[in-house]
């Protein structure tokens, strides 16, 4: 029996990779940059086990058994298995995969950029495979090749027809930037309409502004995005974060038929971010939405108290509050002073429009969990009912 069980982080970049140039083997058509979060708020938890015994491969995902067959997860395991050192007879056993994430899955927070790098690493570990697994987590979910490692990364989208250099790279770790943190508005966590991948492909089909965008406007962007993380160089770190996330969605909108992630919630956060940004004579808060609704607020730790009580004040919680509306220990936020509130020009929303916010870090990448309490599997290999 091998059993190991591992976490992975959510990622959320700062620049977009919007578009593949190979679905078969989910290679780029432009670079991008990202920040994995703490595991503490946000992370993919899988354990994996090989036995001879097991008569075929399963996988269980929060709780429910799904098919062994999709497509994506069938490479990454023969692609780990291909590369792996493995004792005889083991490359014949059937694996039992559990995976559970701490957070909504296919709610645009990157669940399968989490998952895919946990299922890689965990299985890395299982098949005593030594080389660089960004470009096997790649084959799994695109971005997941950058929640492979923590702190700042770039993915590459390297040239090569067969992907060999289309991997990820760390650019500074966690321990870089230490005041950066992060807020994640949660406006809807329900499965978005029309999936990333189905947008991706009709963008690529359909958009010119796309292709602009990959030729003409990303390689600068990256470039500059890359010193601004290294210099920490706030103020262009926010603007450039900005300027990216409205550019794909303006992709998104230039797609045919359009693809639509951001609901009128969402545009009104980004007003306030602006107004408030204005009110203050500087780029104090960053915002950016992956594809879907929720919007994921990067900002300076000084700063926390002063932008939660704006967030609070013309976001107020719900009624129903029951659900935790603040996850993570965010710091109370300042009651902004009527000067302030003068000088911030937009609306008061209704209240309950954020369902909460989570409050996060950067964090490391995907860590080994070796205490056996820890494993999502019986010794038998079928799920542990914590």
């Amino acid at each position: 029996m091998n059993i190991v069980t591992c976490t992975a982080p959510v990622n959320i970049a700062v620049i977009k990779y919007w578009g593949k140039r190979n679905e078969a083997l989910i290679l780029p058509i432009n670079d991008s940059i990202s920040a994995s979060l703490d595991v503490a708020q946000l992370c993919a938890k899988t354990t994996v086990m090989s036995c001879p015994t097991f008569d075929s491969d399963r996988i269980w995902l929060n709780g429910r058994e799904e098919s062994i067959d999709n497509e994506r997860l069938q490479s990454c395991i023969r692609n780990i298995k291909r590369q792996g050192t493995l004792s005889t007879g083991m490359e014949k056993w059937k694996v039992h995969i559990c995976s559970i994430n701490n957070f909504p899955t296919a709610a645009g927070l990157a669940s399968s950029a989490a998952g895919y790098a946990c299922l890689s690493t965990a299985l890395a570990k299982l098949y005593k495979v030594n080389n660089d697994i960004s470009a096997i987590a790649r084959t799994g979910s695109g971005s997941a090749c950058r929640s492979v490692f923590g702190g700042f990364v770039r993915w590459y989208m390297g040239v090569d027809a067969e992907g060999t250099d289309s991997i990820a790279k760390q650019i500074v770790p966690a321990s870089h930037w230490p005041e950066m943190r992060i807020i994640i508005l949660v406006v809807d966590d329900l499965r978005k309409k029309i999936s990333s991948a189905i947008g991706m492909q009709r963008s690529v089909q359909t958009s010119e502004l796309l292709r602009y965008r990959a030729e003409h406007c990303v390689p600068k962007r990256i470039e500059e995005m890359h010193q601004a993380i290294i210099h920490k160089n706030f103020e262009k770190f926010a603007e450039l974060t900005i300027k990216d996330s409205n550019q794909m969605h303006a992709v998104c909108l230039d797609t045919y038929p359009p693809c639509s992630y951001l609901t009128d919630v969402s545009h009104a956060i980004s007003d306030l971010i602006h107004a408030y940004n204005n009110a203050v004579h500087s780029t104090k808060v960053a915002y950016t939405n992956d594809a879907g609704p929720n919007t994921v607020l990067y900002l300076l730790e000084k700063n926390v108290p002063e932008i939660v009580g704006v967030l609070q004040h013309f976001f107020p919680p719900g009624n129903d509050q029951n659900i935790d509306y603040i996850r993570g220990n965010l710091p109370s936020g300042i009651i902004p002073s009527k000067n302030l509130l003068s000088k911030i020009k937009c609306e008061r929303q209704t209240p309950g429009q954020i369902k909460y916010m989570i409050y996060t870090r950067i964090g490391d990448g995907p860590q080994y969990l070796e205490d056996p309490k820890e494993h999502l599997l019986d010794n038998r290999g079928f799920p542990v009912h914590h």
